[in-house]
């Protein structure tokens, strides 16, 4: 299920002007899927230490356009008639959590004298191709909601690498507590978005 796309600096400087979205406005709460994930970056700005390693660099750079992907899916099936309210209200939880977050780990970059684009190629677990968000706008109602379920729930145990390579080899303590909130929301948002596909 899990998609690897290479992503080049200039793809990257592109998905991360999508960083700019507003979500606390429109943000809503699933009964029982409010998982807490952006209490990080949605509480007080603490103090961001300098101190870090690559690890937390790479974390932060490439999970910028992995969170853009993610906003950009949740926006796609908001802008849909007709869906079952679980999905609208999953997919306004996403959107609620990871924009926020892009502003952190982009805050946290900027503290630390690092630019928001990776230098060279990387590869990333679980982002979309452009032909898979094609599929996903084109598709209305329950296989739009099968897709995006199956899709959202490749993109976030992507995110989980990531997020689990931060904890073990990151150096900078916000951005290893950033990562390990990261995890635990979005292991409890795979459980739902397996329970709501299940349903379907």
């Amino acid at each position: 299920m899990k998609k690897i796309l290479t992503i080049s600096a200039t793809a990257l400087a592109a998905v991360i002007a999508l960083s700019g979205c507003s979500t606390s406005a429109d943000a809503g709460s699933m009964e029982g899927m409010d998982h807490g994930s952006s209490a990080m970056s949605t509480a007080q700005s603490p103090a961001i230490g300098a101190d870090h390693n690559a690890a937390d660099t790479m974390f932060a750079q490439m999970m910028l356009p992995h969170h853009s992907q993610a906003v950009e899916m949740s926006d796609i099936m908001l802008a849909k008639p007709g869906l079952d309210t679980k999905i609208i209200a999953l997919a306004k939880e996403i959107k609620a959590a990871q924009a926020p977050e892009i502003n952190t780990m982009t805050n946290y970059l900027s503290a630390w004298g690092e630019p928001t684009t990776m230098t060279g190629d990387h590869a990333m677990t679980g982002m979309m191709t452009s032909a898979d968000l094609d599929k996903l706008k084109a598709a209305q109602g329950n296989e739009a909601a099968r897709m995006f379920l199956v899709q959202m729930t490749a993109h976030h145990e992507g995110a989980l690498e990531m997020a689990k390579t931060e904890v073990t080899s990151g150096k900078n303590a916000d951005a290893i507590t950033l990562a390990k909130s990261i995890v635990s929301s979005q292991e409890a948002e795979i459980n739902d978005m397996k329970k709501l596909l299940s349903a379907l």
